[in-house]
């Protein structure tokens, strides 16, 4: 049998506060004042804003204002004739005075019997107490919910955070801070979309369920589409069906997607996410570098009023970005230059030497990449820029006119983590049915069952002629962590995924 929470307060476990609520409601909807029947109250200020107003105010002054506040009861003092409470609005808290005289004898006896979490409506006069507090003198009061469990003790600090996580709503009502990281969310997605607004980019939509898995080494989740008796895949990226429209003659296009990943999860990864892709005609991915820098300072600026943020301990300076093509970091990092590999074998060589783990193909380009993730990301604190990626490991990026063993392809990192990716597009349709279809074989050959396929409609529009185009997809949970000092992707999302609790 569960054990029962203790409220020292009351003296009643949780249960029995449950029961006592319970009992209170019957009484109340016996009476004929069920709180469940209202439908609104004529709410028309909010506590933050009456304390800007007011806070020129002197002490044991009334406003002259009269106000009606709702929001939810969040403490309760009663003291005979005069009580005191607080409540919580969309805004803040701020207090109300209760006084029997005010308020008379039958509705003061009824807020007695109310509950701390009870959602109330009040009206009355502002003023300011004697000891300073701007506060609301109640002249009436109604129960508009009645909240039939108790809120946990010491709700703020607790250290499980798996309840938080598990149950937002309680979590947002005892800890007022944390609406202020999704308040900051919804701030940094509006900045995003201001900026590229104002850049000429139009927000799309496109398709989260697609006719099937493509060749990608991420994971998709399946589902079943009954009339049309097929198989669908969510989404693991909008890309293909942005550069669709691309083709389509909308030259500048971005989209705010949820995406899905059959993958693991840890402080970094949730199986559904939010990204943003955008993509750009007749520029590279030099024009990508120099968008990502000008957003990223915009948004360190709007959001966070400086350049230079904290974050787990760290100052990022959002002003300074290095730039390093993959080559010159490896060897900048390990001590090991690229261009001394004159064959795969002695890549192979290299990596065994330095106890670097080798890639399902061993290409030189491809063990490149490995040799990146075991001496160059952990260093890349500071906002830093790696371009000119191995072709192996980017099957949708141009291959540089130079070099075609690399491609025009850059990702960003700070504080040694992965925020974006971008290319200049492939817009080869020869290059790119071929790389499609090297892809799913390998994938096949490694994974034989496997339902990837070649998206040849793709590689259809690729031969109606896509221009010169630059593309960039980035995380937005990440960037949300980045700039409200958050250490888990699950601080950031309202709801993540979570296993259920076996009942």
């Amino acid at each position: 049998m569960e054990e029962q929470k203790r409220n020292p307060a009351a003296g009643l476990s949780e249960s029995e506060q449950v029961q006592v609520r319970r009992q209170k409601l019957a009484d109340l909807q016996a009476a004929g004042n069920d709180p469940f029947t209202l439908t609104k109250f004529p709410q028309d200020a909010y506590s933050a804003d009456l304390k800007e107003e007011f806070k020129d105010l002197p002490n044991e002054t009334d406003s002259g204002k009269k106000v009606a506040l709702a929001g939810r009861m969040m403490s309760k003092r009663v003291m005979g004739k005069a009580s005191f409470a607080h409540l919580r609005d969309d805004k803040g808290d701020i207090q109300l005075y209760v006084r029997r005289d005010e308020l008379g004898d039958e509705p003061y006896a009824a807020f007695k019997k109310l509950d701390v979490g009870d959602i109330i409506g009040v009206k009355g006069e502002v003023f300011r107490t004697k000891t300073g507090e701007l506060s609301v003198r109640a002249t009436e009061l109604t129960l508009l919910a009645k909240s039939l469990r108790p809120l946990p003790e010491k709700f703020h600090g607790l250290t499980d955070t798996e309840m938080r996580y598990r149950q937002r709503y309680v979590d947002l009502i005892a800890n007022p801070e944390v609406k202020d990281t999704f308040v900051k969310r919804s701030q940094i997605l509006k900045e995003i979309r201001a900026y590229l607004d104002e850049k000429g980019f139009l927000e799309v939509d496109t398709p989260i369920l697609t006719p099937f898995e493509i060749g990608a080494s991420a994971r998709p989740f399946y589902t079943h589409h009954n009339s049309l008796n097929m198989d669908m895949v969510l989404r693991i990226e909008t890309e293909l069906y942005l550069k669709r429209l691309i083709v389509g003659g909308m030259d500048r296009v971005y989209e705010v997607g949820r995406i899905f990943r059959n993958e693991g999860m840890d402080p970094k990864h949730n199986p559904e996410f939010t990204s943003i892709e955008l993509y750009q005609a007749f520029t590279d991915f030099h024009g990508m570098m120099d968008l990502v820098e000008e957003l990223y300072k915009r948004l360190a600026l709007k959001i966070c009023g400086s350049m230079v943020i904290p974050y787990q301990g760290k100052q990022i300076d959002m002003g300074h970005w290095e730039r390093l093509t993959m080559i010159e970091a490896v060897k900048k990092y390990s001590g090991v230059d690229f261009n001394d590999w004159k064959t795969d074998e002695d890549a192979i060589a290299a990596a065994k030497e330095h106890h670097v783990e080798l890639p399902e193909v061993p290409t030189k380009g491809a063990i490149l990449a490995e040799f990146f993730d075991a001496f160059v990301e952990d260093k890349l604190i500071q906002p830093t820029f790696i371009y000119d990626y191995p072709v192996e490991i980017s099957p949708l990026a141009k291959r540089k006119p130079d070099d075609p063993a690399f491609t025009e392809r850059f990702e960003y990192f700070i504080d040694c983590t992965e925020y974006g990716n971008a290319f200049s597009e492939l817009n080869d349709p020869i290059d790119q049915k071929g790389r499609f279809e090297r892809q799913v074989a390998e994938r096949k050959a490694i994974e034989p069952d496997c339902k990837a396929q070649v998206d040849y409609d793709y590689v259809n529009a690729l031969e109606y002629g896509l221009p010169p185009t630059g593309g960039l997809g980035f995380g937005v949970d990440r960037l949300v962590m980045l700039l409200t000092d958050s250490a888990s992707i699950r601080d950031v999302l309202l709801f993540p995924t979570m296993k259920p609790i076996e009942q």
